[in-house]
């Protein structure tokens, strides 16, 4: 059995630190500062992950190679499973003339104002595309339909991006939740009621940030029942689902109770007209203009994706046929030096029936009732492919790259490095968790890279585990609206592609500002208001 390495440079913790450092640098320079790909820089970090590894942390090779593959195995089931499979729909929607339909229905059913689309769409309705889908997805699904509204595609990608942080967490069936329990240890539900408890107080104050920025001052005083409403609903529901429901359920309860009762609110509460902000209804250059189909059946791809995926969970349809494969030449090969020579399982469930699955079945039954030719659904299948083999690349790569550090211990040095730094780690911990989404553009694998560090951290300073465990994944949403991974899912679909830096730019400084709210919410949890955290 490997024993991992914690200082294997010159046994010295700061000198190792800063070499465990070295892949994850590698890749956020390659994004941040070069802007290549995300592809190219998850790569490089991984190639220097991998000399490191074996060269410095002296991980044998084969243990390296199968690290690698595990996490591509995992990331491409059932992560990327679920975002090919919500693509082929929004492609079988605006192929079959549904999403055009939506737009007419917005039109027809919101009041005249932009400022009250943004929410509804961008807050409401991507919430609910986030809790079904995730991991970029709602960003190119809810920008493409405010630039049909007349907003700026710049705007709307930046609002969406900022709009798509309160769910994430919980995101995709609460995926990332599931994976923090895998990496950590801890009981998933645990966490979730954890998350639970944070994210709420952010999922208040966005719509009112968002407007602020979009409207001004005057927005606010105009628009503030609706944007208390939108923000509030969404809160309480994700409180209440989180810790008393079922925490993979708690983004499409929360966002179909906030999108309903938003709706509901307009029908007796109207904003006074405002020019300025008033809808511009250019003529639409759709492909896909059909001009038969009901204003209302624009609902119909997102209506029976969210009844099939939430009965596919109520009836626990994912855990049929599931196999726990034990991988081999990894699993208990490894011990974490760290926890008392613990040997490191690796287990791959695969499910056949996985959420991406439903989400198929829901594709398939909408190109049924949409009256969609057999010609025209592969179509959106060849569409599809070309929309997202890049980002399947992608996360392959990174996630690798996060198993990686966990395997070969790497992940461990920078957790006794981290927590070296005393209790401003308390502050440092949500940037963690924001780090690792940036890079990986995905809460999910943000909790994979990172996650297991917090527990690590916060156990070595005697601080609460599942504070600061929640802490990797409501800190990391809020690196969602910086990752180039995202942001590329959220241009593919206008003609900003190539020029994602601007995007990036425009939301950087956000996303440190909530980040920082984050870390002093978390030091209130630890050392003035520990009953908040669940035992």
């Amino acid at each position: 059995m490997f024993r991992q390495l914690l200082t294997p440079v010159a046994g010295s913790l700061p000198l190792s630190f800063l070499v465990a450092c070295l892949p994850v640098a590698v890749v956020l320079v390659l994004l941040g500062v070069v802007r290549r790909p995300a592809w190219q820089a998850s790569l490089a970090g991984l190639i220097v992950a991998l000399v490191i590894a074996v060269s410095v942390w002296t991980l044998p090779a084969n243990l390296a190679i199968n690290a690698v593959l595990n996490g591509v195995v995992f990331a491409l089931w059932p992560v990327m499973w679920i975002v090919v499979n919500a693509l082929l729909l929004y492609n079988v929607a605006v192929e079959s003339g549904r999403f055009d339909a939506f737009r007419a229905w917005v039109l027809n059913h919101l009041p005249n104002d932009r400022r009250v689309v943004l929410v509804v769409i961008g807050f409401c309705f991507g919430a609910l595309l986030e809790g079904i889908s995730g991991f970029g997805t709602p960003v190119a699904i809810t920008a493409s339909l405010l630039i049909l509204v007349g907003f700026p595609a710049l705007e709307a990608i930046v609002f969406v991006l900022m709009f798509n942080t309160a769910p994430v967490a919980f995101g995709a069936l609460g995926a990332p939740v599931t994976v923090l329990g895998a990496v950590t240890s801890l009981p998933a539900s645990t966490l979730g009621a954890m998350i639970g408890r944070q994210l709420p107080f952010i999922a208040l104050l966005l719509p009112f940030y968002v407007m602020g920025l979009y409207g001004g001052a005057r927005s606010l005083r105009a628009l503030w029942p609706v944007l208390l409403v939108a923000g509030g609903s969404f809160a309480l529901s994700q409180f209440i689902a989180s810790n008393f429901i079922d925490y993979t359920l708690t983004d499409v309860l929360s966002s179909l109770g906030s999108l309903i009762l938003t709706l509901l609110f307009l029908q007796i509460w109207k904003p006074a007209p405002d020019p300025e902000f008033e809808v511009r209804t250019k003529a639409h250059d759709s492909h896909h203009v059909h001009s038969d189909v009901a204003a209302w059946q624009g609902w119909l791809p997102w209506l029976i994706v969210t009844a099939v995926v939430v009965l596919w969970t109520s009836f626990k349809v994912a855990s049929i046929g599931q196999l726990a494969i034990p991988w081999p030449g990894l699993d208990k090969a490894i011990s974490i030096t760290l926890y008392g020579d613990k040997p490191y399982a690796a287990i791959w469930a695969f499910q056949p029936l996985a959420t991406g699955t439903a989400i198929l079945l829901a594709s398939i039954l909408t190109a049924l009732i949409v009256r969609m030719s057999p010609s025209e659904f592969f179509g959106c299948i060849g569409q599809t492919i070309r929309q997202a083999w890049l980002a399947v690349l992608t996360v392959c790569l990174i996630v690798g790259l996060a198993y990686l550090m966990n395997y070969s211990g790497m992940a461990y040095t920078l957790g006794l490095g981290a927590s070296s730094v005393g209790h401003l780690f308390v502050f440092l911990s949500p940037f963690l968790g924001w780090v690792a989404v940036f890079l990986s553009g995905s809460d999910t694998s943000g909790n994979a890279l990172f996650g297991n560090l917090q527990v690590v951290a916060a156990k070595q300073l005697d601080l609460n585990p599942v504070l600061f465990a929640a802490t990797n994944s409501s800190g990391g949403v809020m690196g969602k609206m910086i990752s180039p991974q995202n942001i590329a899912t959220g241009v593919s679909v206008t003609n900003l592609r190539g020029h994602e830096g601007i995007v990036f730019a425009r939301t950087f400084w956000h996303s440190v500002i909530l980040t920082m709210l984050l870390g002093v919410l978390v030091a209130l949890q630890q050392f003035v208001f520990p009953g908040m955290i669940p035992h």
